[in-house]
């Protein structure tokens, strides 16, 4: 991911044309920023409630939690994304606009991958570590811009890679029957989900020192 030191995370996909149309669509609609990230909270709980289901179904039900789950995650980052594009774009921000463009990510990131530790065949404390490193990765990111050196949207963990992991392991574990979940990885028996959660901790911790390590950098240019 480039370096990007402004306040915008930088997307290609706000310069598609489906999303800009959409965008668009909706500011002449008359919905709000405010309103569309508030959806992307609906969306987060709702990923994390259907992946922590799959621990209390069986067959094609879980199969459809796993589903619904990775198409609630991709809602969210939608919605993330429009909330943005109509803010800026629409020119609809308002005054608060910038809280409600963090505190909804928080809770979102909190809830699927809580839920992540409780789906099937996953783990409790991996899947609040990786709450945890989530919201430390997002607070490395905000605490460039109150220093004075813009936010830094290092990967390698930044929120879009955090949730294409989560999203794989949610299609893999529905396409995949029970029997198959486990990777023989030195030994212990992980499952998909087990592994996703691990990278995001691993990857999460390891973004966060980037990016500590960046706005070290741009600190010290700054003052020289």
């Amino acid at each position: 991911m480039p370096i990007e030191t402004s306040g915008r995370r930088p997307l290609k996909t706000r310069d598609w044309p489906f999303f800009k149309n959409l965008a668009a669509r909706l500011a002449r609609s008359g919905a709000t920023p405010n309103g569309i990230s508030f959806m992307s909270i609906v969306f987060g709980c709702l990923a994390g409630a259907s992946l922590a289901a799959t621990a209390h179904f069986e067959g094609w039900a879980v199969r459809a939690c796993w589903f619904g789950a990775a198409v609630c995650i991709q809602l969210r980052l939608v919605a993330n994304l429009l909330d943005g594009m109509v803010a800026v774009e629409g020119r609809k921000g308002g005054p608060v606009g910038d809280l409600w463009n963090e505190a909804p990510d928080r809770v979102s990131d909190a809830a699927i991958f809580i839920g992540a530790g409780y789906a099937l065949g996953s783990d409790a404390v991996l899947g609040y570590g990786a709450a945890l490193v989530a919201v430390f990765v997002a607070y490395i990111r905000a605490l460039g811009a109150s220093v004075g050196v813009g936010q830094i949207f290092l990967g390698p963990q930044a929120k879009q890679q955090r949730m294409a992991v989560t999203t794989g392991a949610c299609v893999l574990s529905a396409v995949f029957p029970w029997g198959a979940w486990g990777m023989m990885v030195g030994g212990p028996l992980f499952t998909i989900i087990e592994a996703a959660l691990v990278i995001i901790i691993v990857g999460g911790v390891f973004t966060a020192w980037r990016r500590l390590a960046r706005i070290a950098a741009l600190l010290r240019e700054k003052a020289s």
